[in-house]
């Protein structure tokens, strides 16, 4: 049939589908040649490499006749450029491929799939120097991100103008600040959490959150807070019995310190650093004030608009299948759900509760009245590219970059389906999600191998790399997870209920494996997280259960666990992996298992690993520990097991590619100070984990007085600062506290904003040293001791800044510093060091003492005999 007839043959058979008519497949043409696409494409066109469409719509529905009769995979070749969208590529069971040949959706590597509007005729903004302004593009009404070249802009954002004291439905303010702001209701708070440090203060919905809620009217001094974001955060039903625990049995019933929120972002008022921007809706203007070096003349300016880019809506009955992406980039799509009502009451992991009741009834299953089943089943963060009962859906090649949601959903019934050789970065939330909590049916057999997922979650910072939930078969191997603000893997849920002593909830998983994976600096902004988290049952029994082996897991900030196994994590093995640099725990914890009255742990086996905690072999009830080794360096570990994790060498050359523009750092987060003598300040906080491209080199550190007068200022190298975990800050005006901290952070490509700064204090003689640490113990092998202690509950007149650990053997002292020597304090968490150069079956004895300003207090001592 010449080319001209059976391109008119498809769009007539396309045309006749479209309205339904009997028979129009049967007299579709049986051709499976490739179809191409261009962004210059004509959609009157017929699809071939001299003719491309221009659409994928087009495309796609040119590609629907033919994939009934494939006889071949079928190749939508998609060149390079940008496609962009308003609504998503809709895709269901009449787009998959078929006698077991895939529909390929193909793209050169330079191939964007977008869902950003340009922003253009930037002009300066009179009597406000260094601002710009710009005409909203058309249709957009609202957006939560702005690119420059490829680089997010923030959002304008700044400390709470007035004192808030918090009420029923939001707070009254010292003044009328906010209420003379030119729209208020734009406005949101934003509620870090993390562990209380220094004077860095936990807000938020538990360590591991970050929620967030719209101001929807300022009267006066009058605040009120947009509902039901307002209640979903403060009205989380408590038991009646057990004072602050809520039903949820996850993070506190209401915002934490008196709902004072961290800071404030999204006003006009706000603006007033190099790369914020605002959206003022009512005038159709979007506000942005450049960064050194950019020229709005010649920037790409992209607003996000589009809230999805692939809508994959297969159902159980009727699955879209055997489809693939490749050499594709998915970029500048949003999510306005936080923007209005709903907020983000975050739960964890990028979950909230929704809905006008939902702090009442959801996900609270038999312990409420009216609860909805299953326990736990809130409302899950959506992808911008998302499958529902997608089945050998695989994505190969494929970066998802600059996204305001999660980037990846591979949702209920997901089946059979691979995410390989992908980039994950600079996305809000979470960068993978698989499955689901919500009862349906679960994801299984999906393989996520050779990934490079890095610099998130932007936005909503309880968010993970790769989430997890009720799911089979799944395997996430050889992938490289660094520099992320929280947890690295999230897997399971619902095993909460044995904090109240009842047992873990069934759930769907079994048979999934985490192995073989590289993850370093992660938790670098939030606490209560882990390399490798995991809670609830994960199968029926050790044979069946997770398997998490052969990972690399090192360098973690926050408080957590190199392999977190949390409530009602049962029957999950972790075996021949290396971890180190932790700060807490390698692996851990212990729970009882409540499914029967035997007093026994969730059985779990922790068997030959490498690692620095030390934990002597034992079956402590069904908590099996065996065989592991301490390492006193990388050098203990068979070599092959450290090049094995990771990218496979075929992919390694992804950790080479970048993804956006060239950029400074993104601003360190979290700062604290605490006294460092009379005239002098200790400064910590929370490192940049998005680089901009280029590896941070050092931070600076300045001092302001009340006046907003700059008095102090001094640079580390990143290097340093890694090791120590803190700035000194000396030379303060003797008699000019109280005094604020910022940081900023540096690399090739210039410096950061500064941070928020810090909440003032005025230093002080410290005089009273520290108490001694306590519950010394020294876990001995042949030639390598961990010294593990509890830090001191109090500490005198200033805070713990490290340690000083002597042996008897006569080596010069070792100083313990770093973050874990910080953070562990106030909650008295356990710590440890490994101590090596020893020699078998010899008597050491072993002192640890606590260091603040005032100096070093006085010991706690061990005694104990190397293994022979």
């Amino acid at each position: 049939m010449p080319t001209h007839r059976r391109a008119a043959l498809v769009t007539l058979v396309s045309a006749l589908l479209a309205l339904g008519v009997p028979g129009a497949v049967a007299q579709a043409p049986a051709a499976t040649s490739d179809l191409y696409v261009a962004p210059a494409g004509n959609d009157h066109a017929d699809g071939t490499a001299r003719h491309p469409v221009r659409t994928l719509e087009r495309a796609r529905d040119l590609a629907r006749v033919r994939a009934a009769h494939l006889t071949a995979d079928l190749t939508i070749h998609l060149a390079s450029g940008t496609y962009r969208r308003t609504d998503p590529l809709v895709l269901d069971a009449r787009d998959s491929g078929t006698g077991g040949h895939k529909v390929i959706w193909q793209g050169t590597g330079a191939t964007v799939i977008s869902g950003g509007r340009q922003v253009t005729g930037w002009r300066p903004v009179e009597d406000r120097p260094g601002l710009w302004s710009a005409p909203a593009p058309h249709g957009l009404t609202d957006t939560r991100q702005l690119y420059v070249d490829g680089v997010r802009a923030q959002r304008a954002r700044g400390a709470v103008p007035v004192t808030l004291t918090q009420t029923a439905t939001g707070y009254t303010a010292s003044s009328d600040t906010v209420a003379r702001w030119k729209r208020p209701s734009d406005a949101e708070f934003v509620y870090t959490s993390g562990e209380a440090l220094w004077n860095i203060e936990r807000n938020g919905l538990g360590q591991w959150t970050e929620p967030r809620c719209r101001i929807a009217s300022a009267e006066g001094t009058t605040i009120t807070m947009a509902q039901p974001c307002w209640d979903n955060s403060n009205k989380r039903v408590e038991f009646p019995d057990i004072p602050g625990r809520t039903v949820s049995m996850v993070g506190p019933g209401h915002l934490t310190n008196s709902g004072k929120a961290t800071y404030i972002e999204n006003a006009f008022e706000l603006l007033d650093q190099p790369g914020e921007w605002y959206l003022d809706g009512s005038a159709h203007r979007v506000y942005y004030m450049p960064r050194k070096g950019e020229s709005l003349a010649r920037a790409d300016v992209e607003a996000a608009a589009a809230e999805k880019l692939v809508d994959g809506r297969g159902t159980a009955n009727a699955p879209v299948h055997d489809i693939a992406f490749r050499g594709l980039q998915f970029s500048y799509a949003t999510w306005l759900t936080p923007s209005g009502p709903e907020g983000f009451s975050e739960i964890q992991a990028g979950y909230t509760i929704t809905g006008d009741k939902g702090w009442a009834t959801q996900g609270l299953c038999q312990y409420v009245e009216g609860g909805t089943c299953p326990f736990a089943s809130w409302t899950k963060m959506p992808g911008n590219v998302s499958f529902a009962h997608g089945q050998r859906i695989d994505f190969s090649d494929d970066v998802f970059a600059h996204l305001g949601a999660s980037g990846l959903d591979l949702g209920t019934g997901s089946k059979d389906s691979t995410v390989s050789g992908g980039i994950f970065t600079d996305i809000s939330g979470n960068g993978l999600e698989i499955g689901g909590v919500d009862g349906q049916t679960p994801a299984s057999g999906v393989q996520v191998t050779n990934n490079h997922l890095y610099g998130l979650p932007r936005e909503y910072h309880g968010g993970v790399a790769i989430l997890n939930g009720y799911t089979r078969h799944n395997t996430i191997a050889h992938n490289q997870i660094d520099h992320v603000g929280y947890s690295a893997v999230s897997m399971g849920w619902g095993g909460w209920p044995d904090k109240i002593g009842d047992p873990a909830t069934p759930n769907a998983a079994h048979d999934n494996e985490v192995r073989d994976n590289l993850i370093f600096d992660y938790m670098q902004m939030l606490d209560d997280g882990g390399g490798i988290y995991t809670q609830g049952l994960t199968g029926t029994s050790m044979t069946d259960g997770e398997k998490v082996t052969g990972n690399v897991i090192h360098d973690q900030w926050g408080l957590g666990k190199s392999v977190y196994t949390d409530n009602g994590c049962t029957y999950e093995t972790v075996e021949g992996n290396v971890l180190y640099r932790a700060s807490y725990a390698n692996v851990a914890s212990r729970h009882t298992d409540y499914r029967d009255d035997l007093g026994n742990n969730d059985p779990t086996l922790v068997k030959d690993n490498w690692w620095e905690e030390g934990t002597a072999d034992s079956d402590n009830k069904g908590l099996v520990t065996a065989g592991n080794k301490i390492m006193t360096s990388l050098s203990d570990v068979p070599a092959d097991i450290v090049a094995n994790a990771g990218l496979e060498p075929a992919h390694r050359a992804l950790l080479q590619r970048r993804i956006g523009g060239p950029s400074a750092p993104e601003a360190p987060s979290r700062v604290g100070t605490s006294t460092a003598g009379p005239d002098a300040l200790y400064v910590t906080f929370n490192p940049s984990f998005v680089e901009g491209g280029s590896p941070v080199t050092g931070y600076t550190a300045r001092a302001f007085d009340a006046t907003g007068k700059q008095v102090g200022e001094q640079t580390v190298t990143a290097a340093d600062f890694r090791r120590t975990a803190l700035v000194r800050l000396g030379g303060l005006p003797s008699s000019g506290g109280p005094f604020t901290v910022t940081v900023t952070a540096a690399n090739a490509y210039g410096s950061s904003a500064p941070s928020l700064a810090s909440l003032p204090l005025t230093p002080t003689a410290a005089t009273t040293p520290p108490p001694a640490p306590t519950s010394p113990k020294l876990r001995t092998r042949s030639t390598a001791a961990t010294l593990a202690w509890t830090p001191p509950t109090a500490t005198g007149d200033a805070k713990v800044i490290g340690y000083r650990v002597t042996v008897s053997d006569g080596r010069d002292p070792i100083d313990v510093t770093g973050r874990d020597a910080l953070v562990t304090q106030p909650s008295a968490k356990g710590m440890f060091r490994v101590i090596g150069g020893l020699k078998p079956g010899t008597s050491y004895t072993v002192t640890v003492a606590a260091v603040t300003a005032a100096g070093t207090g006085p010991s706690a001592t061990v005694t104990a005999i190397t293994t022979s």
